[in-house]
């Protein structure tokens, strides 16, 4: 159809049209368009419907904006009005690639056109197109030579590509451009010339870099990152007798900040250990008062020096009571004699404030006061539980709490000793006691929540958390507005342990959600960090986001849900309606009938429910868009919801597990878990070349690891018994096999695995695991293995015991005498470990208290030793 050209009375409607959309006039926007539209000529005119097809997109009509749209633009295929407004459209539904196309035809017929190379560049730049951004923003610097944006744009591509030095040009040359007097203060001015600075020190000019700071240090406004970059620079350029200048006036102000310390042991390079201690006597002259100085020589300081040191460490902190020195201190306790130090020093402390209110009983009669005595055993009931004696450590707190039972500080300890010890409901119930003395405390509030989390209360953590959500919301719905992912990590993994598997997935995919807004929401910033000049910032977050899903939340999420996947991959739910149906076709006519009454009854109550949700809900949507309509970006209707049984009845599992893998194997590849989970979807799904893939990689990263070991066996079994494999697979595996296992089978690899790692419990309970699996009649053997609790074995553990527990109790090692031998480890184990819950007798235990069934899938929620604050 040929292009249809409006007069000048519909052109100036028209025009009316796109001032009414770029005001957010909406609703005038489409009477302007009826008016044109409703003149026979101009009926089908590509332009004003593509417009109108916009216009309602802002109101949330996707379907009849589509609609117009696409009519539009097969109306007039040459109007770039016509394809930059299916961008817009594609854009808002975050079809990015597409849109991008849709601008590069746009451009094809107006490549001029000032708007649509911006918005073609922000989507560059969004999808990280580098070589495309870097063109486009040339295309902006030509068309725009006088404005700041197009140079900074064109500098920033050059960056991003790695082009230090091109880059560092174009920003000098747009510099020149600049007129700014010397004594001015220039906020955005003094931003171009550290973001100038920071490209020239990545180009490795590190000379020129320093030359460049010292010519515009008055032009700067940031006086401290001057003095830090300054300090940097020389000690790259091997000038340390400045360096060492630059970093003690730093520590003249601050004196606690440890990067000067470090800085200034860079610049003096001492040769010895006295030379290194002396760099810290001179400061503690200098700095009485301070902490820092006095904490970091304890790294490297031994024997009696070290002891020494801490004392001297130790005093100042404990009589001025500072809670979190045992937290500051925690690194040390790699070290066995430094342990032992402590112990010998705190205790000798304890025990002379008890007697003589003094540290020592050589001390010149400078008495304590009582607090003194409090704050050490406090520090003792964190050393204690820390080494794993929890009897002692219970003895120390609870002393305290005697003589100070108004300190919350105390009751956070006494709740973290008993999550230590795996017992989380009482861990929980005297979080809840802390929590009490100070219901206006956020911190010990969210630590609450967290704490009944763990414990399965999921209803009183909601409650717990509702002190500080908004009024008049579910706090729930509030948490995940906020992006509260602490929460929902914790919701996922207590809803699992609860066998809830699809209000778990809920979350899972809530916080998925959640690293999706904050990857779109960096499109507000390229434009408004060119125009504040914040550049700096700008290309830190542009590099943020490029690792975001390696952030442990989203770790953690992902790995729950591929957890969750897999295990209803080898178990799906049942359907109910299949379940009910076959129940009611067995029972007699008038039982039938009560049950259906029954039903309805149910069900209306049910309706009735839903409809008051559903009422709240379209509340709360309302109030969601009214917030929204200032942001043209926001266009359409709410998300899907995420519906629980829905997304534990999905059709495919392992896809649905892939799909939170993918961004892992990109960005956690260093992490073995990642690898071996990689590996659990691969198995089930049957493709040996990645099972193979995945293991190389995790062998890579820790060769001896149990769970490796128990997937290595079973991918060995997988290849000699498999049958489907095509003749090139079957080459390529078998070599691989045995370049990793030089084994002729997996029994003798297993059994060499045994022999190789016969100390570790862990390693114990993988090969018996594998035994089991290979030789089924081999359990008596396997229990002997895997249960075996001799002091001098390593890896003992509540952890791994409640697993080898778990194994028992599943059959993973025998179906023989599981319940017997079951019940004799259980005993053993509540003789080692008296207050954990798992192995309290059957009476006392709690169904939430279980770790997950599944110890292969759940290793890695172990591994985060749970001494944090």
């Amino acid at each position: 159809m040929p292009t249809i050209t409006l007069p000048p009375k519909e052109n100036a409607l028209f025009k009316r049209i796109l001032r009414c959309y770029e005001h957010k006039q909406y609703r005038n926007g489409l009477k302007f368009c009826k008016q044109i539209l409703g003149n026979a000529k101009f009926a089908e005119h590509g332009e004003t419907l593509s417009m109108k097809g916009l216009t309602l997109n802002c109101l949330g009509k996707k379907e009849d904006a589509y609609e117009l749209v696409r009519r539009g633009l097969r109306n007039d295929l040459k109007s770039h009005v016509c394809w930059h407004v299916y961008g817009l459209l594609q854009r808002s539904d975050k079809k990015y690639d597409e849109a991008i196309k849709c601008y590069r035809n746009a451009l094809k017929w107006d490549k001029d056109n000032l708007q649509i190379l911006r918005d073609l560049s922000l989507l560059q730049i969004q999808m990280r197109d580098l070589e495309g951004y870097r063109e486009t923003r040339y295309q902006l610097l030509q068309l725009r030579p006088a404005q700041r944006a197009s140079w900074i744009g064109y500098a920033v591509a050059y960056h991003l590509l790695e082009d230090f030095e091109m880059a560092a040009k174009i920003v000098e040359e747009f510099r020149k451009t600049q007129q700014t007097s010397p004594d001015k203060v220039d906020y955005e001015y003094s931003e171009l010339l550290l973001y100038q600075n920071q490209v020239l020190r990545e180009a490795g000019l590190h000379k020129e870099a320093l030359e460049h700071l010292n010519s515009y240090e008055k032009q700067i406004c940031d006086k401290l990152a001057v003095e830090e970059t300054r300090g940097e620079l020389l000690l790259k350029l091997e000038r340390p007798d400045e360096a060492s200048a630059v970093y003690r006036s730093l520590q003249e102000r601050n004196p606690e900040n440890w990067a000067y310390y470090q800085g200034l042991e860079k610049a003096l390079k001492p040769g010895s250990v006295e030379a290194r201690q002396k760099i810290y006597e001179d400061s503690w002259v200098k700095f009485p008062k301070g902490l820092v100085l006095r904490r970091l020589p304890l790294n490297f300081l031994t024997g009696e020096k070290f002891g020494e040191c801490l004392d001297s460490y130790l005093r100042m902190n404990f009589s001025k009571g500072v809670p979190p020195v045992f937290t500051t201190l925690k690194s040390l306790y790699a070290d066995k004699e430094k342990v032992a130090i402590i112990e010998e020093l705190v205790v000798g402390y304890e025990t002379c404030l008890k007697s003589c209110r003094m540290f020592s009983e050589n001390d010149d009669g400078k008495e304590e006061p009582p607090t003194t005595l409090l704050w050490v055993q406090y520090f003792l009931a964190q050393h204690f539980d820390f080494i794993d004696q929890t009897g002692l450590a219970l003895d120390y707190i609870n002393t305290a709490i005697d003589s100070t039972p108004t300190l919350i500080e105390l009751f956070l300890i006494k709740a973290k000793i008993y999550k230590h010890t795996d017992n989380i409901k009482e861990a929980a119930r005297w979080m809840d006691e802390a929590q009490a003395l100070d219901t206006a405390d956020r911190f010990i509030n969210s630590k609450c929540a967290k704490y009944m989390l763990k414990a399965g209360l999921i209803k009183e953590a909601e409650e717990m958390c509702s002190k500080f959500t908004r009024e008049g919301a579910s706090a729930v719905e509030n948490l995940n507005e906020m992006q509260c992912m602490w929460f929902q990590t914790e919701c996922a993994l207590a809803y699992k342990a609860m066998n809830k598997l699809g209000d778990a997935l809920k979350k899972c995919h809530e916080i998925e959600r959640h690293f999706v807004e904050i990857t779109d929401d960096q499109f507000d910033f390229h434009t408004y960090c060119m125009r504040k000049m914040t550049l700096r910032s700008y290309v830190d977050l542009l590099k943020l986001e490029d690792v975001l899903r390696q952030h442990p939340f989203y770790y953690k999420a992902a790995r729950t849900a591929i957890q969750i996947y897999l295990a209803l991959h080898d178990k799906p739910l049942a359907d109910d309606n299949k379940e009910s149906q076959a129940d009611t076709e067995n029972l007699p006519d008038k039982e039938l009938k009560k049950q259906r009454n029954k039903q309805r009854r149910a069900q209306k109550k049910a309706q009735l429910e839903e409809e008051k949700k559903n009422a709240e809900k379209e509340k709360q949507l309302k109030n969601q868009k009214k917030k929204k309509e200032d942001d043209d970006e926001e266009i359409g209707g709410p998300k899907e919801e995420l519906v629980p049984d829905k997304l534990a009845k999905v059709e495919n599992p392992l896809e649905e597990a892939v799909k939170f893998l993918i961004p892992l194997k990109h960005l956690v590849r260093n992490k073995i878990e990642t690898h071996l989970l990689a590996f659990e979807i691969y198995f089930r799904k049957e493709k040996y070349l990645l099972m193979l893939q995945s293991i190389k990689r995790a062998v890579t990263i820790e060769p001896s690891n149990p769970w490796l070991h128990q997937c290595l066996v079973r991918f060995f079994k997988g290849v000699c018994e498999s049958v489907d494999l095509a003749p090139a697979v079957r080459e390529v595996l078998k070599q691989e096999i045995s370049r990793l296992f030089g084994e002729s089978n997996p029994q003798s690899f297993n059994k060499n695995y045994l022999s190789q790692h016969s100390s570790s419990i862990p390693h114990r309970l993988a090969a018996a695991k594998m035994m089991v699996y290979l030789e089924p009649l081999s359990d008596t053997m396997a229990c002997e293995i895997a249960t075996a609790l001799d002091e001098s074995l390593s890896g003992r553990s509540i952890q791994i015991c409640t697993r080898v527990l778990e194994a028992l109790r599943d059959g993973q090692l025998g179906e023989g005498q599981q319940q017997k031998a079951a019940e004799a480890y259980r005993v053993a184990c509540h003789k080692l470990y008296p207050y954990s819950l798992a192995f309290m007798p059957p009476g006392h235990q709690d169904n939430n208290a279980t770790i997950s069934a599944n110890g292969d899938l759940s290793a890695g929620e172990h591994d985060d030793v749970a001494n944090e604050m």
